[in-house]
């Protein structure tokens, strides 16, 4: 009887191969793919980690302390291991169980080729062909609570334009974003379709910015300003040997003496301060410029220059024992 009941399900399984629904590149409405287009869509954001808890993805606050950034593969694996696990849940019989497996190559195919294409812009082509590997980050930093709409950008070379140049949104270096979500309101996560070269991450351009570069130290706190030409508006000093110190209000930490800073700015030529600043003159030396962080390869820097001798071990044996 046993045997007989495996025959039969043999059988079956044989006979669903020859049923099964192929893999699609392009989706329709009311297409007959291997599954529903909702279940598609929820699976493609389950396999980019939407609704797993944040335990699962940081076992301890321990491994993303503040003001850090942890680089990572996301394993496909694990991925379609969290993908079969939700299917078998609607499996009840050992039928069940052999028409999904029938099935799973052509369910996988599907959330392959919607996964690469979750966050296309309407009229960009769609991304076709085997998945590659996805790499990814998590930040945690005040950076993201303060700036909610950072931008993030990855290539798959290294731009000759440089860091501080403009890129457009269908630059063929670039590589598309799967996933960029705040988990928590100082900690992001990226998610890229491939592994980048480089990484920049910038502050959010749609408005302007004031202020200073600050220090804060326990209970002290300094700024300063580094002053810019009232003509060309480039920095007077790139390297910060004009840079003023903010003065602070008197038993006010952290409020600004405006007066001061303008007697200060006065002293510097070419800024314009020394016949007094209107509100907007005022303005441009304030200005700031949206942050760009860009991660990349460094060069290695020689053995022999990370691991210099700095102690003669003579000299060391003739001190300790009075030779």
């Amino acid at each position: 009887m046993i045997n007989n009941k495996i025959d039969i399900l043999n059988h079956l399984a044989a006979e669903l191969k020859t049923t099964v629904k192929p893999a699609f590149t392009e989706f329709q409405k009311d297409q007959d793919t291997a599954m529903p287009a909702e279940l598609r869509n929820w699976l493609v954001r389950l396999r980019l980690l939407e609704g797993v808890p944040f335990a699962n993805l940081v076992a301890d606050s321990e491994l993303l302390p503040q003001e850090s950034i942890r680089w990572f593969y996301l394993d496909r694996r694990w991925t379609d291991a969290i993908v079969q696990g939700a299917l078998s849940v609607g499996t009840v019989n050992s039928d069940d169980r052999i028409q999904l497996e029938a099935q799973y190559a052509a369910i996988r195919a599907e959330l392959d080729t919607e996964e690469r294409n979750v966050r296309r812009r309407e009229g960009d082509k769609r991304k076709m062909g085997a998945p590659g590997p996805i790499s990814g980050f998590l930040l945690r930093s005040a950076a993201v609570s303060g700036w909610p709409g950072l931008h993030v950008r990855a290539f798959n070379v290294d731009p000759e334009e440089g860091d501080d140049a403009r890129y457009e949104e269908d630059d063929p270096r670039r590589i598309r974003l799967l996933r960029l979500e705040r988990l928590a309101p100082a900690v992001l996560l990226c998610l890229f379709d491939g592994i980048p070269k480089v990484v920049h991450i910038e502050e959010p351009r749609q408005g302007i910015q004031f202020g200073f570069m600050h220090e804060d130290s326990g209970s002290s706190r300094s700024a300063k300003l580094r002053p810019r030409n009232k003509t060309t508006f480039e920095y007077l000093d790139e390297s910060g040997g004009q840079d003023i110190d903010v003065p602070f209000r008197v038993g006010s930490s952290g409020v600004v003496d405006i007066r001061r800073l303008s007697d200060a700015l006065a002293t510097k030529p070419n800024t314009g301060a020394a016949d007094g600043l209107d509100s907007a003159e005022y303005a441009l030396q304030l200005i700031r410029f949206p942050w760009r962080q860009v991660y990349g390869e460094v060069e290695s820097p020689r053995f022999e220059t990370v691991f210099r001798a700095t102690i003669e071990y003579e000299k060391v044996v003739e001190a300790t024992f009075k030779l």
